[in-house]
């Protein structure tokens, strides 16, 4: 079955830098553009980042634009996202999702449009 695991999560001060990993694993990992969404509690989840299939196209949000960069290895069935200048307001729960798709260069900025998401990783960031 499809398994998304993200990892590289935990403990930051403001400032600091840290990289979110994504194995994927179940799935053709080249047919999927991928994303990174986050989510605190008692709010919704909030879209971060999104790679097309091929890497060759990017999207981040607004709150991260500047501070952040989403990057895939198809060859390691990976996606990343590299964070700087970590703020208090970073803090949340990090999901990577993957969405099928036949278009080489299409990106999703909505959960809605995600088939598979992983458990989440924790990043907190104190100020």
């Amino acid at each position: 079955q499809v398994q998304l695991v993200e990892s590289g999560g935990g403990l930051a001060q403001t400032g600091d830098s840290l990289r979110l990993s994504c194995a994927a694993s179940g799935l053709i990992f080249s047919t999927y553009r991928m994303g990174w969404f986050r989510q605190t509690p008692g709010k919704e989840r909030e879209f971060v980042a999104a790679i097309s299939r091929s890497g060759g196209s990017t999207n981040h949000a607004d709150s991260v634009k500047g501070r952040s960069t989403i990057s895939r290895d198809n060859a390691k069935n990976t996606v990343y996202l590299e964070m700087n200048s970590l703020k208090p307001e970073d803090t949340a729960v990090y999901y990577c999702a993957a969405a099928w798709t036949t278009f080489r260069e299409g990106i999703a900025t909505s959960p809605s449009v995600y088939d598979y998401w992983g458990p989440g990783t924790q990043v907190t960031v104190s100020s």
